[in-house]
């Protein structure tokens, strides 16, 4: 945070240094194939801006660019400006390696998620069809238990008929039947 505050401050004495305006230095910027709105870029030169958060890479980083001259190696440059101007286009190149690179890995994160997904439904139907193999087979149970039960109802009541004939037998009770 501390450096994004020393760059703000450093880039709004570069500005007054060389006078430029913000037409000035959104022409610079689009020179460099960079587009801020003017909102933004007076929001970053407002007073106690530096306070403020701003992204480096979207709007930080367009302005620098711009005022700064700080991704050119010029001729004229020493030796420890060249060296910091390489290092920073090192850094940046790598920046750029590394999110092009947490992309790819975010792609074929969701590729996996998509696969895990896919295999979950998978089963998830495969057994969504046990539940309902299961279901029918209670089912035809319940079923037969039912018509078992029936069975050994009317069995009973055949029973109890027919233990009533014999009862009720007049033979019966006259002794000839035992």
């Amino acid at each position: 945070m501390n450096s994004t505050k020393d760059l703000i401050i450093k880039l709004k004495a570069v500005r007054e240094e060389k006078g430029l305006s913000f037409n000035d230095i959104m022409r610079i910027m689009e020179d460099n194939g960079d587009y801020l709105a003017k909102s933004t870029l007076s929001r970053v030169f407002a007073d106690g801006s530096e306070e403020n958060s701003f992204r480096y890479e979207e709007t930080l980083r367009p302005i620098a660019k711009a005022l700064l001259d700080i991704e050119d190696i010029e001729e004229d440059d020493n030796t420890d400006v060249r060296a910091m101007k390489s290092l920073l286009k090192y850094k940046i190149e790598r920046i750029e390696e590394l999110e092009k690179q947490i992309e790819q890995l975010e792609a074929a994160l969701d590729k996996e998620k998509v696969k895990y997904h896919e295999k979950l439904d998978k089963e998830r139907e495969q057994h969504q069809k046990s539940i309902e193999f299961l279901k029918n087979q209670i089912d035809l149970k319940d079923k037969r238990m039912d018509q078992l039960l029936d069975a050994v109802f009317t069995k009973d009541v055949q029973h109890k008929e027919l233990l009533d004939v014999i009862l009720s037998c007049p033979a019966r009770t006259q002794g000839e039947c035992k």
